[in-house]
């Protein structure tokens, strides 16, 4: 079961929504793949963040949530986008370690 956009209200609750939704639309074992992830940065400020499972066979699934809309874009193993999904409660990047 998907975890519901609106109780996203940290980066460790976008985890797992990311994780679960990328797992659940490629039929993957939720949890049993390695996901990383990477700030991304515009004009010197960070601005999102790009999140990569890396799936069976090297096959590799992402998802992009950007800060300033609070959106995530959800993208396939070909790289096309699949879903778009808003966020009701703002992530802040204030949480994420950086690089």
């Amino acid at each position: 079961m998907l975890i519901h956009p609106q109780r996203i209200n940290n980066l460790e609750n976008l985890r797992a929504y990311i994780n679960e939704t990328l797992c659940h639309h490629d039929q993957l074992e939720i949890n049993a793949f390695q996901m990383t992830e990477r700030v991304l940065v515009r004009s010197g400020k960070p601005c999102g963040i790009f999140f990569c499972l890396h799936g069976p066979r090297e096959v590799k699934f992402t998802a992009i949530w950007e800060s300033e809309s609070n959106s995530v874009f959800f993208y396939g193993s070909s790289g096309a986008r699949f879903h778009k999904a808003q966020l009701a409660r703002v992530v802040s990047l204030e949480a994420w370690p950086g690089d």
